[in-house]
C-alpha cells in the first residue's frame, strides 16, 4: 500500500505494473483517473473520482491519475504483489539505455526527428 500525495492539477503520469492490478481509495480532493485496454481496441475508461470513490486499475493495463481541484488530493493506492514492477511509459519509451533509434520512434509517434531528440534530451 502507498499514500499518494497530489498537488493541484498534478498527475501521476501513465505507467502500468506488469505484475500487479491496483486498486485506488481517495481519501481527500477529486481525481480523474483512467486506464488503456490493450491493442486492437485501446479503449480509455476513465471516471471523475470524489472522497470514498474507489477505482481498480487491471494488471499490466497503462493507467494514470490526475487531480482535478485547485487544492490538495490524496489517495491510497494498494498493489495484489509485494513485487509488482512500474514501467512509466515515456521514460521507457524515450529514456531507453541505449536509447530507441530517433527514426524507429519519428515513425510510431508520426512526429518530427527533431522532437524526438528533444524529448529523449530531458530523459
Amino acid at each position: 500500500m502507498a499514500r499518494i500525495d497530489y498537488a493541484p492539477w498534478g498527475i501521476v503520469a501513465p505507467h502500468y505494473h506488469p505484475r500487479a492490478t491496483e486498486i485506488l481509495t481517495v481519501i481527500e480532493g477529486s481525481l480523474e483517473v483512467g486506464f488503456v485496454t490493450s491493442n486492437p481496441d485501446n479503449r480509455l475508461f476513465s471516471k471523475i473520482l470524489q472522497k470514498g470513490d474507489v477505482f481498480v486499475f487491471p494488471v499490466g493495463l497503462v493507467h494514470f491519475q490526475r487531480n482535478i481541484g485547485h487544492m490538495n488530493a490524496v489517495a491510497i493506492s494498494g498493489l495484489s504483489s509485494q513485487n509488482p514492477g512500474v514501467s512509466t511509459i515515456a521514460n521507457v519509451v524515450f529514456g531507453s539505455k541505449p536509447e530507441i533509434s530517433t527514426d524507429i520512434l519519428a515513425k510510431a509517434f508520426q512526429i518530427d526527428k527533431n522532437i524526438v531528440q528533444q524529448i529523449q534530451w530531458r530523459f
